[in-house]
């Protein structure tokens, strides 16, 4: 097995993040730092991660959190700034943010140490949906406005693809994208002229934020997982 798959399906990074590492050299097979993230290993091999062995694959799970504003969706912080991992503390388990929430938005966000898992449910070639309820400035919100936002807003890295809007109030939507780029929702109401002053994330994928209190967090159970895994089981295009 590739070495940056064999780190993933440990539970130790996704395999983008595991890639990453291992370029950092912080990741030795045999005792011989190795950064080459084709490296074939097995669980004969002596992995260590900064210097810690590696002990075979955990078993899989995921966990929804209500993250409230202010906490960052990181695994680590230099500066020693809350993050999502110190609400979702199990240290028997090697946790890590499956994509990310601005610290000024709140909502729904998971973890996991499901590598394999992560990498589907954020590469955008999935398209597993994301909706997210925003409180607008310079409202009302006209047909305009609604209407651009569900053909697509051209933004200064590319057009974005169609989003799902539904008007919850005068200066309120629920919009549902698949894409994930940097701040997309914000990036996207701004750009149709009403600057966003909340932003929640309510859905993920099959997932529903529900009435999980901010800081809370549950573990998914079976039926969840599988439902999770359906939807990003078949990617939009291939060559991942």
């Amino acid at each position: 097995m590739r070495l940056a798959k064999y780190l993933a399906h440990a539970g130790v990074a996704s395999r983008r993040a595991a890639e990453q590492m291992i370029a950092a050299g912080r990741v030795s097979v045999g005792g011989d730092v190795v950064t080459d993230p084709a490296r074939d290993v097995d669980d004969a091999s002596a992995v260590s991660v900064d210097g810690r062995p590696l002990g075979g694959a955990e078993p899989r799970v995921v966990y929804a959190l209500h993250k409230p504003v202010g906490v960052l969706s990181t695994a680590h912080d230099t500066h020693g700034r809350t993050t999502v991992l110190d609400l979702v503390r199990e240290p028997d388990l090697r946790l890590y943010p499956v994509g990310r929430l601005d610290a000024d938005s709140s909502g729904l966000i998971l973890l996991s140490n499901d590598g394999e898992l992560a990498n589907r449910l954020t590469h955008p070639s999935f398209e597993v949906p994301k909706t997210y309820r925003a409180k607008l400035a310079r409202g009302p919100v006209e047909r305009r406005a609604l209407a651009a936002l569900r053909a697509g807003v051209l933004l200064d890295d590319g057009p974005t693809a169609p989003a799902v809007v539904r008007r919850l109030g005068p200066s309120e939507l629920e919009l549902t994208i698949h894409e994930g780029r940097n701040r997309q929702v914000r990036r996207m109401c701004a750009a149709v002229g009403h600057p966003v002053l909340e932003l929640a994330r309510t859905g993920f994928g099959p997932l529903a934020l529900g009435t999980l209190a901010p800081g809370a967090h549950r573990r998914l159970d079976a039926s969840e997982l599988e439902r999770l895994r359906a939807v990003a089981g078949s990617p939009a295009a291939r060559g991942l």
